[in-house]
């Protein structure tokens, strides 16, 4: 044989769903994870169970592949540095990913880049917060509570909401310090909607763009992804799109990056995050998309020529199915597979806890009210929030 091996490391849904892309390639998976219970661990045949923040046990791992990636960002970079130096490909390389790790790193980045952010620095107290929340205010606070609402982030380990406060006074600025961890503090972007901007780039330099989408968050956890965003300006969505581009260039992204944005009511757009791996806000494109983010993902990394990216559909509505109190998700296929010939269900293996991303499902049609009805029903039916 020789086709490549893609060492995966982390055994979550996103490297179960690359590992699906790449089987009709002839692409050989060994993956590194947590336990045997991972929702890729199910389905991968070379599994090796360890921990990632284990130097020796990624070099063992390393061995007999050909490239190595990830489904998560928090592999140490001095870690992926061991591993270069060894002379093992790494896609997307330290110098890369610790822009998706550090969001301090990655906000300093951005700024020296000229891409649009929201106001931030780097806070080192509660009393520093306030005087960031200052700063904010034309012409400077008069009272001690003005300028919040604030956002305060940990800049390393946060996602899905975790390690991210919005506080209203310097007395609620406390809590993210006591992790011992630097924090950056941002303004709180008064925004139109969430988007998000996806493209993939291979190491010879060729890069893709996926249709920006809107992405609806609730409770910090994205809820339902809709492809093309509706109703936004064509002049706005290529604007998107080169900024990622230009992201994915300058920080020399190899592989999947993803663009979360702020849509701002005067027509701007602001970074919010950054994701060098497949993302929830590009699931839609497994069954919207000429070629899905995963397998564009496979495709770069081993700098293969990319897939089209372009839309099957007019419209495409991704929504994530979270845990409940339902347990038992797969007495519910035969109505919403009944009800919706054309429902697309991805599920990821795990067990049910309330909140928990368990799966997705995605629609696609002409018409964008019924696709939405479509997937949000599917959702609901599997969660056990709806019987009807």
């Amino acid at each position: 044989m020789t086709f490549p091996v893609v060492g995966m490391v982390g055994g979550g849904q996103l490297a179960r769903m690359t590992h699906e892309a790449g089987i009709p390639l002839g692409i050989r998976f060994k993956l590194l994870s947590d336990t045997p219970q991972d929702s890729a661990a199910q389905v991968v045949n070379d599994v090796v169970i360890g921990d990632y923040r284990d130097l020796d046990t990624l070099r063992a791992f390393a061995q007999g592949c050909d490239v190595i990636t990830f489904d998560h960002e928090h592999v140490p970079t001095e870690h992926l540095r061991a591993l270069e130096a060894d002379g093992i490909a790494v896609r997307p390389g330290p110098d890369a990913l610790v822009h998706a790790q550090d969001k301090g790193v990655m906000r300093a980045k951005l700024s020296e880049i000229g891409v649009p952010c929201p106001r931030h620095r780097i806070v080192r107290d509660p009393a520093d917060v306030a005087a960031f929340a200052a700063e904010g205010v034309p012409g400077g606070a008069a009272e001690p509570g003005d300028g919040f609402p604030v956002v305060l982030k940990t800049v390393r380990g946060g996602y899905d909401g975790k390690g991210v406060w919005v506080v209203h006074s310097v007395e609620e600025a406390a809590a993210p310090f006591r992790a011992g961890v630097p924090v950056l503090a941002e303004e709180k972007v008064d925004f139109a909607r969430e988007l998000a901007a996806n493209v993939v780039r291979s190491p010879h330099g060729q890069a893709v763009a996926y249709p920006v989408v809107e992405s609806i968050q609730t409770g910090g956890v994205c809820d339902t992804v809709i492809a093309p965003a509706p109703d936004l300006p064509e002049e706005l969505s290529a604007r998107a799109q080169q900024m990622a581009l230009r992201i994915a260039q300058e920080l020399g992204v190899i592989g999947h990056l993803a663009v979360e944005l702020f849509e701002t009511r005067d027509g701007r757009v602001l970074v919010n995050e950054l994701a060098m791996r497949p993302h929830n806000s590009g699931h839609w494109t497994q069954d919207g998309a000429v070629t899905s983010q995963f397998a564009n993902h496979v495709r770069a990394v081993l700098d293969l020529p990319l897939g089209d990216p372009r839309p099957r559909a007019r419209w495409t509505v991704m929504c994530n199915v979270l845990g409940g109190d339902y347990p038992d998700m797969y007495q519910a296929y035969l109505h919403c597979m009944a009800r919706d010939p054309q429902l697309k269900i991805h599920m990821y293996g795990k067990d049910v806890k309330p909140g928990r991303k368990v799966g997705h499902v995605n629609t696609y049609g002409d018409d964008l009210a019924d696709v939405r009805e479509r997937a949000r029903h599917a959702a609901d039916y599997l969660r056990g929030t709806i019987t009807e």
